[in-house]
């Protein structure tokens, strides 16, 4: 039985990639040391895989940034603004490529970075191809070649893969009226004709196309587009065996059109979406491949080796084992690279690693799974019992279950997720309180996070500086941003969040129920790099976890300082969580543990506490008729945790990085008295939706992307505030930053807050 993989992690073992881009954008490192350490990366991926015993390896998973921007680079779908970029030296390429995903502030230019939006719904963001009528494409990049032909000289003939050209398109935007992108395949499939002709010349002979649209709801002229496309990639390339992968979700309705579709593979994502498998074996013709999806891309869990056989049973009855492939659900992008370096005595907890597979150890269970199906050798037979015994045991573990959790969220009230009265009337007690000018400034939560900062903590956890020492460091921290604040003249201010690693482990780290890793690095965006939580067990909140720094910032100004915390269903979606009860429970434990804590502020006499909800809408069901039932338990669970306040304090939510259109109903129902959001890169288009909606509650637009080192002029953000007065009326807005400022540096911090405030003063004069 054979076996592939969807993609790896590109990041490096050890955060290789992250580190030299940056040194790179700060002028530290040359673009050849980029391409070395790509190149190195790549080598050793590869050799890994091979070692591990996965027949077809993947090629092109690799990028310096992002896979949708790289296709963009590939097929030539590169703004005409981005083009002043190219000058006369030997890393104009690279630097183009950098100017699309990060913006471009030298010699003389200054241009923004492309949008960017989640990649369906997971917490990896993607840069949103930008497509204007009639456009043409042309091969631009031939990095999908390159490293096949460098993969060849390995010695290992591996299969490219591409994101197909019908989910490239949805994936992008139109940047002018009256077209639909679609329109457009016919202009890009000889692109990737010319590129499947080139890889095969080299000796590809195996393709893989992912095609994750086909696991949403699509309408005629979508089906349409999916068929005309690979009936001409069929012609072109007769001589190549297209391997079509979705990943997810279920194929649902899409599932008589996957099956048809001329290509020699169909992957499903049976991890999501076990359910459809007796659907396509009896729609997928005889002739054709199946690839199960069996092994988790998502999570850390190990697989359960019995549960999988059993699926796999099935199909090779039904098809026989010659046509039965095995492989991971989807890319391991999503999965950190290596268990292995969890160190012995590190955070993980002696009990949960042998429950747990990263990247690495999942291309051992595909291997295994495929031994197993066959005729497996006592070592891969002695490897299912030691898989059986670990499920058992985190079946009736008691570290994980606790009955008094679960009986709290058994005996939630009715009206535990209502606040006492309706916005309106509570927005005029809080306008009584508060007393904010127009267009009050605020930022969305964190400052900096220096190296002197990071430095603290790391001697803190060493051991080399004490919790007292650590404290007034910190607090000393925190006053010097509460001065600057004041003098700058924003009306509502933040602490810092100086004390707080990430905005998700912070908070875990103070749960019952949560477990950290030392190495258990993810990528989110290009450089950025994150390590979830892993949720276990059942969660709890052991004692107040920001009372005390808030509380102490407050006592240091006259203003309102924010108390910051991160939402339930954030928590839940940007941590690995718990595949043994039903996610809608675990946020719900989360919920409370959030409740408890707003209702301690509060006591606390903080006036205005936010309550971050970025991943709202990328935890939404790629299918509609899943929709409902995620959106009614992901808004209870936000209303839970921000209910148990008086009507005079002012919650706030924060969201980034989505398209809230299909949302926009369930926004309003969580009844945040305000709502920040992201809308820079996409110049306020982002705020149609809450126009056109008529949303009720304050909102505040954000006027600059934290995400690019460039530093907007004041007039740049009176002109996105005046497109948002034209939408929203002005009693309802707030002016802000687009998202935290926590990975940007302090200057470029100052000078943009301060054009910030300077373009809110203008706007209140007007």
């Amino acid at each position: 039985m054979r076996t592939h993989n969807l993609g790896y992690p590109r990041i490096g073992s050890h955060r290789e990639l992250k580190k030299v881009c940056e040194q790179y954008w700060s002028g530290k490192a040359g673009h050849k040391d980029v391409l070395q350490v790509g190149r190195d990366i790549r080598q050793e991926n590869w050799m890994l895989q091979k070692e591990a015993g996965i027949a077809l390896i993947p090629s092109n998973d690799f990028s310096c940034y992002d896979q949708v921007l790289d296709h963009s680079f590939m097929l030539g779908a590169i703004p005409q603004r981005y083009n002043t970029v190219l000058l006369n030296n030997d890393k104009a390429e690279i630097d183009l490529y950098f100017a699309m995903a990060r913006g471009y502030q030298k010699d003389g230019l200054d241009l923004g970075a492309m949008e960017m939006t989640k990649w369906f719904d997971t917490n990896y963001h993607y840069i949103v191809p930008e497509f204007t009528r009639d456009q043409q494409f042309s091969l631009f990049s031939t990095k999908v070649i390159d490293e096949f032909y460098e993969a060849r000289e390995l010695g290992i003939i591996t299969k490219p893969v591409l994101i197909g050209p019908v989910s490239y398109l949805l994936l992008g935007k139109e940047k002018e009226p009256g077209f639909s992108r679609l329109e457009l395949l016919k202009n890009l499939l000889p692109v990737y004709e010319q590129v499947l002709f080139r890889l095969i010349a080299l000796g590809a002979e195996w393709i893989q196309f992912d095609e994750p649209f086909l696991c949403t709801d699509l309408d005629a002229e979508t089906c349409e587009a999916f068929e005309y496309a690979y009936e001409r990639l069929r012609r072109a390339a007769p001589k190549a065996s297209i391997i079509l992968a979705t990943y997810f979700e279920s194929l649902g309705t899409n599932t008589s059109l996957a099956c048809r579709l001329p290509v020699e593979v169909l992957h499903i994502d049976l991890v999501r979406a076990p359910e459809q498998l007796e659907e396509v074996i009896e729609n997928l013709p005889a002739e054709k491949i199946l690839s199960m999806g069996l092994v988790d891309g998502r999570n850390i869990w190990k697989n359960e080796y019995d549960k999988s056989l059993q699926l796999i049973d099935k199909a090779v009855k039904a098809r026989g084992s010659e046509k039965v492939w095995i492989a991971p659900s989807c890319s391991l992008l999503h999965t950190p690279c290596d268990l292995d370096h969890e160190p012995e005595n590190g955070n993980l907890p002696s009990d949960l690693k042998p429950w747990m597979a990263f990247a690495k150890q999942k291309l051992s269970e595909v291997a295994d799974l495929a031994m197993l199906s066959g005729e497996a050798d006592k070592t891969t037979l002695t490897r299912l019992e030691t898989n059986r015994q670990a499920a058992q045991t985190r079946l009736n573990s008691s570290f994980i279950h606790k009955t008094d959790v679960k009986a709290r969220v058994a005996n939630i009230t009715v009206n535990a997720d209502s606040r006492k009265s309706p916005f309106a009337q509570r927005r005029l007690k809080q306008q009584e309180r508060l007393k904010l000018p127009p267009f009050p400034t605020t930022t969305i939560g964190s400052f900096p996070q220096t190296p002197e900062v990071r430095r603290w903590r790391a001697l803190l956890k060493s051991e080399k500086l004490s919790s007292g020492e650590y404290e007034q460091l910190i607090k000393a921290e925190i006053e010097k941003s509460i001065r600057w604040q004041e003098e700058t003249g924003i009306d509502v201010l933040v602490h810092g969040e100086f004390e707080r690693n990430d905005m998700v482990e912070y908070f875990g780290e103070q749960l019952e129920g949560f477990a950290f890793t030392n190495n258990g690095w993810v990528q989110s965006y290009g450089s950025r790099c994150v390590k979830p939580p892993v949720i276990y067990g059942d969660v709890s909140r052991k004692e107040p976890m920001t009372v005390a720094w808030t509380a102490f910032a407050q006592s240091l100004t006259s203003r309102f300082v924010k108390g910051m915390l991160t939402g339930p269903v954030t928590m839940l979606q940007w941590s690995f969580v718990r595949n043994d009860q039903p996610r809608s429970e675990t946020c719900m434990q989360i919920a409370l543990a959030i409740r408890d804590e707003v209702a301690d502020l509060e006591k606390a006499g903080i006036a205005v506490i936010q309550i971050d909800e970025p991943a709202l809408r990328e935890g939404l069901p790629l299918q509609k008729a899943q929709s409902k039932l995620y959106l009614d338990w992901a808004v209870r669970s936000f209303r839970i945790a921000a209910s148990a306040v008086a009507d005079h304090t002012q919650i706030h939510t924060h969201m980034c990085y989505a398209e809230f259109n299909d949302i926009i109903h369930s926004i309003a129902e969580m009844d945040a008295d305000v709502i920040t959001i992201e809308t820079s890169r996409s110049q306020m288009e982002l705020l149609d939706a809450f126009a056109n909606f008529n949303y009720p509650n304050e909102i505040g637009p954000g006027v600059y992307d934290i995400h690019s080192p460039r530093i907007p002029a004041r007039r740049e953000m009176v002109s996105l505030l005046r497109k948002a007065q034209a939408v929203i009326p002005a009693a309802q807005l707030w002016v802000n930053p687009d998202c935290g400022l926590k990975t940007r540096g302090w200057e470029e911090t100052q000078n943009a807050l301060t054009e910030m405030v300077a373009a809110a003063r203008e706007l209140r004069q007007i």
